[in-house]
């Protein structure tokens, strides 16, 4: 396997994982609702 081949199958995978984690791996939300941030005013 050439080198470049290796840095392309890397680049892939960092770039696969990237997406998987933006759209698939979703965080769970807490379970207040009454947390909406810095700047909502709710203080």
């Amino acid at each position: 396997m050439d080198f470049q081949q290796l840095l392309v199958y890397v680049t892939l995978a960092i770039a696969i994982g990237f997406l998987v984690r933006k759209f698939v791996w979703k965080k769970k939300k807490p379970k207040n609702s009454k947390s909406c941030g810095d700047d909502c005013s709710c203080h």
